[in-house]
This record gives C-alpha cells, sequence and structure tokens, in this order.
C-alpha cells in the first residue's frame, strides 16, 4: 500500500528521488535518483536526508572529492554524491540488509564502478580516508563517531551530519568542536537540522 504515496519528489534544487515503479521526465540540470526503498530503510524524502543533500551540494568539488557515507542504509546519499560530483563514494552500514538494499540501489542507477557497498563499523576495521564524511545517523551517533571521523578525513576535510534533532543541536555542536572541528553552517528544515563542519 505505501507504494501508492511514494511519488517522484524534488528534495533540493537539483536532486529528485523517482521510485522504480513511477515514471519520471526531468527538466533543466536535475538530477534523477531511482530508488526501491526495500524493507523501508528509507524514501530520502525525510528532511534529515534533503539537509544531507543540500550540504553535499555545497561542499563537493566535482571531479575532485571521495565521499564516505557511514550508514548508509538505503544509499541514498552515496548515489546524490556521484551525481553531484563526487569522484568515487564508500558507503559503510553495520546492518547487512541496509548494505544489501544499497547494494541494489546503486546498480538501479548503474553506479557500481563508482560506489563501494561494504558492511562496517567506523569505530573499528576501517581504514578509508575520505575528503567528505556524511553521516545521517541519530544525535546520540552522531556525538559518538564524532572523534573517530577525524580519523577518517583527508586534509581540511569536511564532516556533514543529520539525524538531529533541533533540540540537541547545540549538545552536538559541542560535542563536534570538541573533537576538533570548526562548524562552518547550519541547515534547519521542521525540527531536524545538519551540520557542517571543518576539520
Amino acid at each position: 500500500n505505501w507504494k501508492e504515496y511514494f511519488k517522484p519528489t524534488k528534495i533540493t534544487d537539483r536532486i529528485v528521488i523517482k521510485p522504480t515503479w513511477e515514471n519520471y521526465e526531468k527538466t533543466g540540470d536535475e538530477l534523477v535518483i531511482e530508488i526501491d526503498p526495500g524493507m523501508a530503510f528509507g524514501t530520502g524524502t525525510h528532511p534529515t536526508t534533503s539537509l544531507c543533500v543540500k550540504l553535499l551540494e555545497r561542499y563537493i568539488e566535482p571531479h575532485k572529492d571521495t565521499v564516505l557515507d557511514v550508514g548508509c542504509g538505503s544509499g541514498i546519499l552515496s548515489i546524490a554524491a556521484v551525481l553531484l560530483g563526487a569522484k568515487d563514494v564508500l558507503a559503510v552500514d553495520i546492518d547487512p540488509v541496509a548494505v544489501s538494499v544499497s547494494l541494489e540501489n546503486v546498480e538501479l542507477n548503474h553506479l557500481s564502478t563508482r560506489i563501494r557497498v561494504k558492511e562496517g563499523d567506523l569505530t573499528k576495521g576501517l581504514s578509508e580516508r575520505a575528503d567528505i564524511v556524511v553521516a545521517n545517523l541519530m544525535a546520540d551517533l552522531v556525538m559518538m563517531l564524532s572523534k573517530d571521523v577525524a580519523a577518517h578525513l583527508r586534509g581540511k576535510g569536511i564532516y556533514i551530519s543529520s539525524g538531529i534533532l533541533i533540540e540537541k543541536q547545540e549538545e552536538v555542536i559541542d560535542a563536534i568542536e570538541g573533537c576538533g572541528f570548526r562548524v562552518l553552517d547550519v541547515l534547519e528544515e521542521g525540527e531536524w537540522c545538519a551540520i557542517a563542519a571543518q576539520i
């Protein structure tokens, strides 16, 4: 039944999320992500996703930056990052079902050569580094992971985090700054916010 309510949705000025079973004709410079959410890992229409994509639009340097997507869920942020010009993306999740849903969506969008998906935990056993780390999780997880994120960023890398209720914004900012980051941007939508910080 829920499929009836999932329609193509424009989540930023350029990015449109389209379910596989709907038709959509793109216009202008729109970038379309095909998605089959499977197992309800999110359709990408939640404010926390669109806030992350807006920050990716702002900070990705096309053809140069690499991205690490932590807690990739259905793979939407990884796909958006490549469409916005990321050179390559590593998508990581601790849930094997999320890994398999992400892999399917990466293949649906013909991006298997640009996005690697693996089961893993940022806090142990991951050695990869990227120019941008994006984590759309929850406030408590964002705070917990912030100290590990720095070790996975190259140079003056960017840390984009979301899944944060506005009431927790100051607490999360304090935790991120306590790990050596400087906050660059805070975007808000409804009761949610996303934070971009630089090491």
